[in-house]
């Protein structure tokens, strides 16, 4: 028995022209590297255990928290003098 396939490419059958961007390219995320003090890391991995959910994940969620509430840091200037 031979079987006969008729082969038809995508092209043949969608149109993409008309195609609309990505729309959850809004929630895509930019990798960053940063260098974060061993007490910091050791901090948000302490609270990240509390709170059962991976210290990166919990690190964003403060500083989106920060951004939500328009948060400004608060420090102080201190000169040295030469």
């Amino acid at each position: 028995m031979i079987w006969k396939v008729k082969v038809r490419f995508m092209t043949d059958e969608y149109d993409f022209s008309q195609r609309k961007g990505n729309s959850y390219a809004k929630v895509l995320k930019k990798q960053i590297t940063i260098n974060l003090s061993d007490e910091i890391v050791d901090y948000f991995k302490s609270q990240s255990a509390e709170c059962k959910i991976p210290y990166q994940t919990l690190i964003k969620l403060y500083l989106q928290n920060c951004i939500d509430r328009q948060a400004k840091p608060k420090f102080r200037m201190v000169f040295i003098r030469a």
